[in-house]
This record gives structure tokens, sequence and C-alpha cells, in this order.
């Protein structure tokens, strides 16, 4: 299909995507009705104005309350200053700001070159992401740790490392999952950046501690190791190992953690090809990656993290497979096996966003960076005359521009502008995830929650 050429034709195109994607979020994914951010703002305004323990507080009618650590309470507080609809609009502005700022990190600011037509086609594509979708409409947090984890991942490209590491550190201390870079730190040998980030980690805990010494002990001592609390592991959004494992009916924890070792051995492997080629973003891709897998529970907008590996795809020149994937996970496909996963199909399928984020772990191109012939467009490969001698064979992806297409074709520009070697010197009602499986739980078209 030929594009169009024309504003007026582009405008067309454009306005009837978004009719289609308005159409499909309208109608096929689940709507979360802020859920997420009302158990944050019902926890931390009953904390704050009327003395309760931040911990007992329960959505009403429903059995989810707060489950970060007392840190995360502490930068929520601002929320108790206002009316639960202001804070619903202050967290859609903040996830807007922070996806804007992941795509201008991973593209290293090549969207400029597609103008508003590119943009516009690229919107249209984040929309369909079924995590990305899950974070705002569950009014969830997962942008902005990504965000901060990539600004340290940027920092330390450019060789700006002064303050990388804090990022992480802020990222770790509200949720645990972030604490995986700061053992990317350590194999990277950046060892400063890896104390910045574990003194920023243990002092926003700390003062923590002294904000809710009560919160902080029974988090730490109780809350932390209970995993009920945060929903059932065999819940069909958990797309980890421990979710897979649930489902077939494996609740050993011995199995589990095997797993997890061979996925952290897979990782320290693959991770160190990356920063021994020099290729910090691949090494923070696959880091998300491992973090997903590993975590205990990985609900599908933590997914989210796999942004950077569709970024690294695009950028090593293989747009189709990135694109294959990335529709993949624009589906809901995990719901079709919503109320039984059992049998080969329900192993396959209710486990389909997990297999693509080991899939991308075990080959997600490290060490390539992208040549001036897979960022151009076709048209212009095929009329271009041939290199000189003297001409570098591999040049930055921010000196050719590239064709305007969807979400992940935005990201052809070098991932977080890398160039530097590493190794020198990152509805109210649930859907149940937490209640007893029943013998017929509610259907998939009901408001969910992680």
């Amino acid at each position: 299909m030929t594009p169009p050429r024309t504003d007026r034709g582009r405008l067309l195109l454009v306005l009837a995507v978004a009719a289609a994607v308005t159409g499909f979020t309208a109608t096929v994914p689940l709507l979360r009705d802020w859920f997420d951010l009302r158990v944050y703002y019902g926890a931390v305004n009953t904390w704050v104005h009327h003395g309760g323990r931040l911990y007992d507080y329960l959505v009403p009618g429903t059995t989810y309350g707060f489950t970060y650590p007392p840190f995360a309470a502490v930068a929520m507080s601002p929320m108790a200053l206002v009316g639960l609809h202001t804070a619903i609009a202050l967290a859609l502005v903040l996830n807007l700001a922070a996806l804007a700022l992941i795509a201008h990190l991973l593209t290293e600011g090549a969207w400029r070159r597609h103008g508003w037509y590119g943009c516009a086609l690229g919107a249209c594509g984040l929309a369909l992401f079924e995590p990305l979708r899950d974070t705002f409409s569950f009014g969830q947090v997962n942008l902005l740790l990504l965000a901060l984890v990539l600004v340290d991942a940027r920092l330390l490209c450019t060789g700006r490392d002064r303050w990388a590491g804090v990022g992480i550190g802020v990222a770790a201390a509200i949720k645990l999952t972030p604490a995986v870079f700061i053992a990317l730190l350590l194999l990277a040998r950046r060892r400063r950046a890896a104390a910045v980030a574990t003194a920023v980690t243990c002092a926003a805990t700390g003062l923590a501690a002294l904000v809710a010494p009560r919160a902080s002990r029974f988090y730490w001592t109780e809350a932390l190791w209970d995993t009920s609390r945060v929903g059932r592991l065999d819940y069909v959004s958990n797309q980890s190992l421990q979710g897979i494992l649930a489902r077939l009916g494996d609740t050993d924890r011995a199995v589990w953690a095997a797993a997890v070792l061979l996925v952290l051995g897979v990782w320290a492997l693959r991770a160190r090809r990356a920063l021994t080629a020099g290729d910090w973003p691949a090494a923070f891709a696959l880091t998300g990656l491992t973090a997903c897998l590993v975590s205990p529970i990985t609900w599908v907008h933590h997914l989210v993290w796999l942004l950077p590996a569709f970024a690294v795809l695009v950028r090593a020149g293989h747009r189709r497979v990135a694109g294959a994937l990335y529709a993949v996970l624009c589906t809901s496909v995990v719901w079709l096996w919503f109320h039984d996963a059992s049998g080969i199909d329900g192993f396959l399928g209710s486990n389909t966003y997990a297999w693509i984020t080991l899939g991308l772990l075990l080959w997600l191109p490290v060490g390539q960076l992208p040549s001036a012939d897979a960022l151009l467009p076709r048209s212009t490969r095929a009329t271009a005359p041939a290199p000189s001698t003297a001409a570098p064979r591999v040049a930055p992806a921010s000196s050719h521009p590239g064709p305007p297409s969807g979400a992940t074709t935005a990201a052809a520009g070098t991932a977080l502008g890398c160039d530097r070697g590493l190794t020198t010197s990152p509805s109210s009602d649930p859907t149940g995830a937490a209640r007893p499986a029943a013998s017929n739980p509610q259907s998939s078209s009901s408001r969910a929650s992680s």
C-alpha cells in the first residue's frame, strides 16, 4: 500500500486509523476504571487524614489494598491534598509526560523527523499496546519508573554519569523490581553508579521509616512476603515464570527458584556480551525483560518494560519481527484463556506474553549498530549510489531519515543515543486476581485490576 503523499490524504489516513483505534479500545480491551490509582488514593488519604494504618486500607467491597514499599506512599502523599478526580487528571498528565520522555530517549529524538503525520500514527500504535493501555486505565506508575531508569541509561551512555544511579535508586525505592538494574551496574563495573543507586534506595527507605515507622516495620517483616496481598499467582494476567508454573499447578518454590536462577544466568551472559560490545540499550533492554520474568508477579501492565527491547529490534533492522511481536501484545490474546488455561492450547496461549518476553531475552540482537542501508527507506535504497570505499560502513541512525510508520518504526534511531563503551569505568470491582479460584470465574469483560 502506497502511503498518501498529500497533507489531506495523510490527515484522512490519521483520522481513519484513530477511529479504528478508538473503536478497538472501546470494545475489545478491558477498561480498568483507574482502579490502582483509587487504591493509592484511598490508602494515602486514609493514612494522612484519618490516622489509618497504610496497609490496612482496602478499596470498599474488594480485598485490594496498598502493596508498594512505604516510600511509595510518601512519594504519593501529595494526592491527599487534592480530590480523586484531580488525582486522576494529574496521573494522566504524568503518564503522558513520562511516555513522551521514554519515546524521546528510545528513539534519540528521531520522532522529530517524521513530523505530525508520523507522530500521529506512532501515537495510535502506542495506544494499541496493551501494557500501555492498562498502565493508563489502571492509573499505574510503570511509565514513571521506566522513565527514571532510562534517564540513568542515557547519562551512562553519554558519559554524564555524575548523577547516574539516582533514577534507578528512586525507582527501586518505589517498587522493588527496578532494583535488578543495580545488578546491571555492578555487572558493567560501574561501581560508582551502583553505589549511588543503592545509597538513594536506602536513603529513601530510611526516610519512609522515619515518616511511617509502623508501616515500614509491617511492610518489611510481613507484607513483602505475602504474595496473596497482590493477587493470585495463576491469574492469567501474571506473565512471569511464577505465573507459568502456577497455571501448570506447580507451586513448588524450589522449581520456581531454579527457573529464576537459570534466567538470571542467561541474562548475565547476554548482558555481559552487550556490555562488552558497548551496547547500553541492549543491556538495559535485557535487564527489563529479566525483571519481568523473575518477579513473582508480572501483570500485563508491567510489560511496558518490553518497550526498550522493541527499540533495540528496530535499531538492529528487525522491523518485521518487532512489528509482529508488538502486534501480538496489542491483541489482549491471553484473556481468551481467562476461564480455563488447561491443556496444550492453554499452556501456550495463556502464557503468550511470557513466551515473547523469554524469546526476546534469548534472541534480542546485541552489539549491532544500525547500518545506513537498514535505516533508509526502500525507495531510497533502490536508487542511491553505491558508497565509496572510503565511506564508513556503519553510521549513526540519527543521520538518516526513516519511514514515518507506526510506534515501533519510530525507534529507528540509535536507542538512547549510545555510542560509548560500557566496561571502562545500566471499575471498582477487580477481576478477582487476589481471590480464591472459583469454578466459574467472572467474565473477562469485567473490570480488572492488578
